[in-house]
């Protein structure tokens, strides 16, 4: 079977990331906040405006994208899953508005950060937009993902594994199961 997996929010814990280092952001630039954790969107998750959201990442993306920790038993169950199955990272990370330090070197990074983390995949996947046509066109047969919009459309056509967060609580449909830890993604594929 072909596994794909989400990085932001399944691999790593998103929204923590956001929430801390989001907060921390906006404390030492003196920017008003209001949490919204039912909001997918990083501006609107801090209710904080757009360019303020584009400032944070400016900061923090770097950090993000080569320091920031998966979640715990991420790299173990992935493993585990790889031993009897493909596994295909389907990550939207891009180079779309990336500050300058990291234009150009977001592949590079990401496979670096992967490989650091033992993370196993068989093929990484850079997404523009939807991922379904992304899925259908590489076999996916369940996909493991956290971002309602993806989880919906990928729905129509293949199982997805809705990782839950906050901001997904109200997601559910055919073809959706949520799972709540790394484990729980083993337990519902085997």
């Amino acid at each position: 079977m072909r596994i794909g997996i989400d990085v932001d929010g399944c691999i790593t814990d998103a929204a923590r990331f956001v929430s801390d280092y989001g907060i921390k952001f906006c404390y030492e630039n003196k920017i008003e906040y209001q949490i919204k954790e039912d909001e997918y969107n990083e501006a609107k998750a801090l209710g904080i405006s757009s360019e303020n959201a584009e400032k944070f990442w400016n900061e923090y993306l770097p950090y993000y994208a080569t320091k920031y920790k998966p979640r715990d038993f991420a790299s173990e169950v992935i493993k585990k899953l790889k031993e009897k199955h493909e596994i295909y990272i389907v990550t939207a990370r891009n180079e779309e508005g990336l500050p300058q330090e990291v234009y150009g070197k977001m592949k590079e990074m990401v496979l670096k950060w992967l490989e650091e983390n033992s993370i196993l995949c068989d093929k990484i996947i850079f997404t523009k937009g939807s991922k379904l046509p992304y899925c259908l066109e590489n076999n996916i047969d369940i996909m493991i993902e956290d971002s309602p919009r993806n989880i919906l459309e990928i729905s129509t056509k293949i199982p997805v594994l809705c990782f839950d967060n906050s901001y997904n609580k109200t997601i559910e449909g055919k073809n959706i199961k949520r799972v709540y830890s790394w484990y729980d993604v083993l337990a519902n594929i085997k």
